[in-house]
């Protein structure tokens, strides 16, 4: 008998859908839908949470009909929301304003405030495992609070992205301890709610009540709703899985559940982590002591600018995507000398939320498209590097890496990320990791809900694969200078990091 489970990857630039059939163990079909940004130039970076609901709808339509596949036989849902994001309902579960996203850098004053009160970084990190990061939710509520006091009294409930959607799809108010563990008011070592931090932002104990029940990762949230059903044409039985952040769910979707495994992404923002059976705490903060999404946990480094910087490159000199390609190739390793600090979105790994993007090393030879796109690529790629370099500290040195993401579609940039990391790369051969990951997730809910219990690993090892074609080995030469340059990257970062204050931006 056929069955159908569905993964939903709500991301900031727009839903995918994929549809994976059990017994084949094949993706049967998927669909996007792109999202609008509300933005400006002081850091707000927002989205209306209906956005991400309309999206799903268009995207689940639509990869059901791309294939005139059979809703009756979709047995269960798992979705993957980026992270932090602060979705506030009423009691009605009517939001309250529109959501503050994770690369929104307009509360930076109140993670300051926060981790002031808490006894500095050091004290937050002996707490809760984590710094209070200012694209973490924490600081987004303080702001809300502060900012529109009249809508935080009606404040009933704070979910993170991906569980809205669940709310939308269920009815239930519920959150698992991988997305939870991005909040900043979650401690990843009990694995359960701060009070000290929530009371910290809200000293009356109504945020504490505002929380949704926590659940594990192998649970359901619970039954799809009957006019969800009915919209789609699903049983009444369908079941959603617990669901998870991005990364987790693209950890899960690249086999990323068992010692030795490393991936890299290269999204909007740019990401490194992996698995383990331990809490890893970083005594600087730089990397996230995440819980991972099926039940153990991820640390994980974040930087806000990869394909943000690509992207602003190659729209700025009017070009396709191959046509960028083009032009990086045309360049040289090293772009003939410039060098791109990539902060367009401020930075999260170093902690430069105010910082902005800086081009050096001009001259009038070296100046043209070529070297810039390259500068830009190269740029992106550093500040993972940067990220590579936190995870050493911690002993974590990747013999390969899983690379996922809008960039890893790139041959150059898959070579020039295994010349500056100095590693193997390689891409799964599905290249939409976090929804095939939310996909995975709720197969294993299903089988843990329905029959003899199943370990995650043996249902990834079924469906997830590499893609020999696209792996890529550093080459020697490029190594050797990419090592160079990138001293010359983090010495100018020093530099320029004196600019980088918050009182400027006033």
């Amino acid at each position: 008998m056929e069955q159908y489970f569905i993964g939903i990857d709500s991301g900031t630039q727009g839903t995918k859908a994929l549809i994976v059939d059990r017994g084949t163990r094949r993706i049967i079909s998927d669909a996007y839908s792109g999202h609008k940004i509300i933005e400006d130039n002081k850091g707000t970076k927002e989205q209306e949470p209906h956005w991400w609901i309309a999206a799903c709808e268009e995207a689940i339509s639509k990869a059901l009909k791309r294939k005139n596949l059979d809703p009756g036989k979709v047995v269960a849902i798992g979705v993957s929301g980026q992270q932090h994001g602060m979705v506030p309902l009423d009691s009605e579960g009517s939001v309250l304003r529109p959501a503050k996203l994770w690369c929104d850098t307009a509360t930076t004053k109140e993670a300051d405030a926060i981790t002031a009160k808490l006894g500095g970084a050091g004290k937050v990190i002996d707490k809760i495992g984590n710094s209070i990061a200012v694209g973490f939710t924490a600081s987004k509520i303080l702001w809300f609070k502060e900012h529109a006091p009249e809508k935080y009294e009606q404040l009933d409930c704070v979910l993170l992205p991906h569980e809205y959607i669940n709310f939308w799809l269920t009815g239930e108010r519920k959150a698992e301890y991988g997305d939870a563990s991005g909040t900043a008011y979650f401690d990843v070592r009990k694995r359960c709610w701060s009070k000290e931090v929530l009371n910290t932002i809200d000293p009356t104990g109504k945020l504490e009540n505002c929380l949704p029940q926590l659940i594990e990762s192998h649970d359901p949230v619970g039954k799809i709703r009957k006019e969800v059903a009915a919209k789609f044409g699903f049983s009444e039985d369908v079941i959603v899985s617990s669901g998870g952040g991005d990364n987790m769910m693209a950890a899960i979707g690249t086999g990323n559940v068992a010692p030795g495994v490393v991936t890299a992404s290269l999204g909007t923002s740019g990401t490194i982590y992996c698995f383990s059976e331990e809490p890893v705490v970083d005594p600087q903060g730089e990397l996230a002591a995440f819980c991972s999404s099926d039940g153990n946990w991820l640390p994980l480094v974040c930087t806000m600018n990869v394909t943000v910087a690509t992207e602003l490159t190659r729209a700025l000199f009017d070009l396709n995507v191959e046509q960028l390609n083009e032009r990086i190739a045309a360049s040289q390793a090293g772009a003939n000398g410039l060098i791109l600090l990539p902060y367009f979105n401020g930075e999260r790994t170093p902690a430069l939320p105010t910082a902005k993007a800086t081009i050096y090393g001009m001259d009038s030879t070296n100046y043209n498209n070529s070297n810039v796109c390259r500068a830009a690529m190269e740029g992106a790629t550093f500040g993972l590097r940067y990220g590579l370099d936190v995870f050493k500290r911690q002993g974590i040195t990747p013999a390969e890496i899983r690379l996922v993401g809008g960039g890893s579609k790139s041959a150059i940039w898959r070579q020039i990320v295994a010349d500056i990391f100095a590693c193997p790369v390689v891409c799964p051969t599905t290249e939409e990791a976090g929804a095939l990951g939310a996909a995975l997730q709720a197969v294993w809910c299903h089988l843990n809900s329905t029959e003899e219990k199943t370990p995650l690993k043996q249902v990834t090892d079924e469906f997830v694969s590499l893609d020999e074609s696209s792996r890529v080995e550093p080459q020697p030469e490029n190594v050797i200078l990419y090592k160079q340059i990138y001293e010359k990257y983090l010495h100018l970062n020093n530099i320029m990091s004196e600019f980088y204050n918050p009182e400027d931006e006033e």
